[in-house]
């Protein structure tokens, strides 16, 4: 079993080696992209809100052809009546993405102040075990946010979710930068020695 893992990890380092160039160039644009969001916090939280309403637009439609191509109507009617429903919410969202933004932030808020509580009940309950504190701190943080967000509703839909995607954008582009450029330097050290 270790040897299957560490066979997996060498095959993975050696990709990841192999591909380093194009994976620093990936990481740094979507880090500029997490700080155009940032920039523009509105457009951003409409292009998530259009993105989504898309996927679930395509994932209705899908379904409801499914549902068709099962031949029988009996069998395919609970799989026509969800993707129906995706369908409808879908172009909702891309017909109206203001409106879908909206929701999206409602949403977020409530998700911020439910993991925020969780987290700072979990961490009380990790107490004794040392670095504890991380997670009330992240918890901490959660709620707070969350709570920002929902007190300032209806104006946190113009900056919330595209603020939060840039954000995510530029540590996940920063991520895959570091962990190429490590790479490519890893495999430079090994040619030289």
């Amino acid at each position: 079993m270790v040897n299957e893992i560490v066979a997996v990890d060498e095959e993975m380092l050696g990709t990841i080696k192999r591909h380093a160039r194009v994976g620093m160039a990936v990481g740094i644009l979507v880090a500029i992209a997490g700080v155009l969001a940032l920039i523009a916090p509105l457009a951003a939280g409409l292009s998530v809100a259009i993105a989504v309403g898309v996927l679930l637009l395509v994932s209705g439609l899908s379904r409801m052809f499914l549902a068709f191509k099962m031949g029988s109507f009996g069998h395919g009617l609970l799989i026509f009546i969800i993707g129906l429903m995706s369908a409808f919410f879908g172009g909702y969202m891309v017909a109206r993405p203001g409106m879908a933004l909206a929701t999206i932030t409602i949403v977020l808020a409530a998700y911020f102040i439910v993991d925020g509580v969780f987290e700072i009940i979990w961490a009380f309950r990790l107490r004794p075990i040392k670095g504890w504190g991380w997670t009330l701190f992240s918890g901490v943080v959660a709620l707070a946010l969350g709570v920002m967000i929902w007190r300032q509703f209806p104006v946190s839909g113009l900056w919330a979710v595209g603020t939060l995607a840039g954000i995510q954008m530029i540590f996940g582009g920063s991520s895959i930068a570091s962990v190429c450029g490590a790479a490519k330097s890893a495999a430079k050290d090994a040619q030289a020695a």
